[in-house]
């Protein structure tokens, strides 16, 4: 069924067991005819729960994690590096790398153009917002979500207490080069795309400019920008120790 847990087991006809399947997922997701689903308009949905008696686990690791209780939570518009760049900014951290889009077709059986397609943009958004609130009570990881996740106020709050949020900008030259060579972003397959790119820079970097770090996408090899965030991420520790140690003073 849509949006069951069995890792890539359930694509191959075996109900996988939470506890025996090898790590890979962060997320145990109850089985369920979307078609059939509770309307998603209220918390009442019966998608995207966990699974009964389900345990969060995560991705196994290249090498230990920092010690920290925070998760890195990337955002920004559809081009901006989210997934290229949380995925080396993890190696570099040393900690698991999980994109929620993935996440998200992992659990609903089919991909996001499909959802939209089907069910439309607010059955996508509210779905979104139940699997990011699974993924941000685990353990730490670099979490890249889509889009227009930061945008909804309760994903936003929710980040603000388990993460570190860092908008990765990026300016409509660069969106509109990467954006063109995939043809799968339901947002973008109506319209001109390059409007389209400026009423969302418009409508949604206001809200990006709440994160907590924000860190231009160079327009250059891709480690350029992670060396960046870095730096950022570095910063931001260490304003957060300094102002610590001044409250424990004080």
């Amino acid at each position: 069924g849509l949006f069951s847990f069995a890792e890539s087991a359930s694509r191959k006809g075996k109900a996988g067991a939470w506890e025996d399947s090898p790590p890979g997922h962060v997320l145990g997701l109850r089985g369920g005819d979307f078609k059939a689903a509770a309307p998603f308009d209220n918390d009442d949905s019966t998608l995207f729960r966990p699974h009964r008696g389900a345990r969060p686990r995560v991705p196994a690791m290249t090498r230990a994690a920092p010690k920290s209780d925070k998760i890195i939570v990337l955002v920004g518009l559809m081009g901006a590096g989210k997934t290229c760049i949380g995925k080396r900014l993890a190696q570099e951290l040393g900690l698991p790398f999980v994109d929620a889009d993935h996440e998200i077709e992992e659990a609903a059986g089919c991909t996001i153009p499909e959802i939209f397609a089907k069910h439309g943009e607010v059955a996508f958004r509210d779905g979104e917002r139940r699997v990011i609130a699974r993924l941000l009570d685990g353990p730490p990881h670099v979490l890249a979500t889509g889009g227009g996740a930061f945008i909804d106020p309760k994903t936003r709050a929710k980040i603000a207490q388990k993460g570190v949020s860092i908008w990765l900008r990026a300016s409509i030259d660069i969106l509109m080069r990467r954006t063109a060579r995939r043809n799968n972003r339901p947002l973008l397959k109506k319209g001109n795309r390059r409007e389209t790119l400026e009423r969302l820079i418009e409508e949604r970097y206001p809200v990006y400019a709440e994160a907590d770090i924000t860190v231009d996408s160079a327009d250059a090899p891709p480690e350029m920008t992670v060396e960046r965030v870095m730096t950022a991420l570095k910063n931001h520790a260490g304003g957060r120790d300094a102002a610590a140690r001044r409250s424990a003073v004080s």
